[in-house]
């Protein structure tokens, strides 16, 4: 959910005893938007202040981050002012979005000074300003702007601080009689989450649908429709969750989609009925809540930027091959097409003297047809037969060595667009960054994309691949295949890569393991390892290993996927084939719809590499 007024007061209700009263040891900048806070009171603690605007937040932390060499302008401001200070006081304003940390230090002269830092948590306009209270003076901010930005207030040095314009919405109310008469002065017609949300402060539109969903009501429900029993309901479920002073104790939650591996979706003060259908994971407190789920959001932003910039690269080569390719193939088609006229030059050449000087056509006995059947063929009447004949034979022998080049440059153009829809594959089912960094020393090992061991002659940017491959390997330590165990507790391998395929068919597998892999879709290289003597696992572990072929590929979702199982001294890889390509003779073939049970269980029992 998101970080509303409400949810601010609890946190700052739990973190206060733990700031107030610490010592400002240190200020950082390590990103833009992003301030740290070293704090010391009976050992040390990081505070973030943070005004993305996709996450603009403040909570205690564990991450650090790598700092810029010269700290930017901001940064050096809150060190004169505030390194050494005091956190006295924390204080938000009738629920608003609008945390003020009041900080107590020595200015200049030697006087105790009081000065405040007003941390503004508004979406895109989120902003940290640094306030001389007596003065209401604004010493600096971390997003300066003028008129020409805001008509309302300026952010510059020396102006006069504003507070962000108020919603007029009214603080929380104790009085069920006096909140029944604010709902009544609204229109009757609307749905109860938007006159909640509109009406009181610190409400957002989930604090809003579970208020009304805690009462026992539906959440399109308007106020005309609501009796007063239905009244009473959503007065006590307000009362409840939305008056952080009269609430003694929470329960922090995270919530998953799946397992507790996959990042949260979101996070509560206390167990949300609108998130019954996810996984939940109570937490010892709302800072532990918060931290986790902005910094596993930080991360999946980093995932999927990096995920992006490695996909829009392949893209561009896929669509530079199978352009390629769609050229060659119809080149192919064309020349082709051109074969016959060799069986015309060779008629030319035997009806020479039935064919008159200066015709446009000649039809003639077609000896190649068992019928004996008529053919047309066109002339160009300014030049003799025979050397209509000898055009012809031109015309074919073009087309046949045009057959013969295009062949080559077809299979090598093929051969590339089938490698990178495995890249696809790869990237669409990597999770974490230590994968995505796999793939692209694979990608640079292939020469699509420049790395520092390539000479810099080597790479053209516009068009095709880098002339040179690189030699570089993958470190063995970067080596992880997914690892999991089947109902009957056999141990099943699935490659994240294709590097990683590599390594698990050709050097971890034993000749006598069993190998599983979709027919011809790309996918991932299973395989299950067997003892001396076995020639093949028990019916479920095969099914399962199976099942997680399907998964870990381009098949995932289909039903009836056919996937090849044979052992790994079947395997071969030909020389100069691409990361992942291998050739089998001998195999076994499975048609298999993955159950969503047996996929479920599976997934769940990764483990990790000893």
């Amino acid at each position: 959910m998101a970080l509303d007024g409400v949810t601010l007061a609890y946190l700052i209700n739990e973190l206060a005893p733990q700031l107030i009263g610490a010592r400002i040891d240190k200020i950082f900048q390590p990103e833009k938007d992003e301030i740290h806070l070293l704090l010391r009171q009976q050992g040390s603690r990081r505070l973030l202040l943070s005004t993305s605007a996709t996450s603009p937040r403040f909570h205690l932390t564990r991450e650090t981050k790598k700092n810029p060499t010269t700290p930017p302008m901001f940064c050096m401001i809150l060190r004169k002012y505030l390194e050494g200070g005091k956190l006295i006081s924390l204080h938000q304003s009738e629920l608003e979005r609008v945390v003020t940390f009041g900080i107590q230090n020595y200015n200049d002269r030697g006087d105790l000074v009081t000065l405040h830092l007003h941390l503004e948590i508004m979406g895109k306009h989120s902003n940290l300003i640094l306030v001389d209270p007596t003065t209401d003076a604004i010493l600096d901010g971390l997003k300066r702007y003028s008129h020409a930005v805001s008509r309302y207030r300026e952010v510059l040095p020396g102006r006069t601080y504003l507070v962000p314009p108020s919603q007029g919405k009214r603080p929380p109310i104790e009085d069920e009689e006096l909140w029944r008469k604010a709902l009544y002065e609204e229109d009757l017609d609307q749905p109860i989450t938007g006159v909640l949300l509109a009406l009181f402060a610190g409400i957002s539109p989930e604090l809003a649908r579970e208020i009304v969903i805690q009462a026992g009501l539906t959440t399109d429900i308007r106020l005309h429709q609501c009796g007063d029993i239905d009244f009473s309901r959503l007065f006590q479920a307000y009362r409840r969750l939305s008056n952080p002073e009269g609430v003694p104790d929470i329960q922090p939650c995270l919530y998953y989609k799946t397992s507790l591996q996959s990042p949260p979706v979101a996070f509560s003060f206390a167990p949300f009925q609108q998130y019954q259908e996810l996984r939940m994971e109570n937490m010892p407190s709302l800072n532990e809540a918060i931290a986790s789920f902005y910094q596993s959001k930080s991360s999946n932003n980093t995932l999927e930027s990096k995920r992006g910039s490695l996909r829009k690269i392949v893209q561009e080569q896929h669509a530079h091959f199978k352009k390629k390719l769609k050229i060659y193939m119809e080149a192919e088609s064309t020349a082709k097409s051109s074969l016959m006229y060799q069986q015309w030059g060779e008629l030319l050449t035997t009806n020479l003297y039935l064919i008159p000087q200066g015709s446009a056509e000649a039809t003639v006995e077609n000896y190649y047809d068992p019928a004996l059947s008529k053919v047309v063929i066109p002339l160009n009447p300014h030049i003799s037969a025979i050397d209509n004949a000898q055009h012809y034979y031109k015309l074919y022998n073009k087309a046949k060595a045009t057959l013969l080049n295009t062949k080559t440059l077809k299979e090598t153009a093929l051969e590339e667009v089938t490698y990178l829809d495995s890249v696809v594959v790869s990237l669409a089912q990597a999770s974490t960054l230590v994968e995505l960094d796999e793939i692209r020393l694979e990608l640079v090992g292939q020469g699509y994309i420049a790395g520092k061991h390539l000479k810099k002659d080597t790479f053209k940017p516009k068009k095709g691949r880098l002339n040179t491959k690189s030699k570089a390997k993958a470190p063995k330590e970067s080596i992880r295949p997914r690892i999991y165990r089947s109902s009957q507790g056999r141990i099943i391998f699935v490659g994240k890569n294709n590097a990683q395929n590599d390594w698990l068919t050709m050097r971890k597998g034993k000749p006598n393991d069993l190998w599983l892999h979709v027919k011809i879709i790309p996918g991932s290289h299973v395989l299950i390892p067997l003892e001396d003597g076995e020639e093949f696992p028990d019916d479920i572990t095969l099914e399962e290993a199976a099942a997680l072929a399907v998964y870990y590929s381009q098949a995932r979702g289909s039903s009836q996927v056919p996937v090849d199982y044979t052992h790994v001294k079947q395997i071969k890889k030909p020389n100069s084939a691409k990361p992942g390509m291998v050739i089998y003779d001998q195999n076994w073939t499975l048609y298999l719809t993955p159950k969503p049970e047996i996929l479920e269980r599976l997934l769940a029992s990764e483990e990790p590499l000893e």
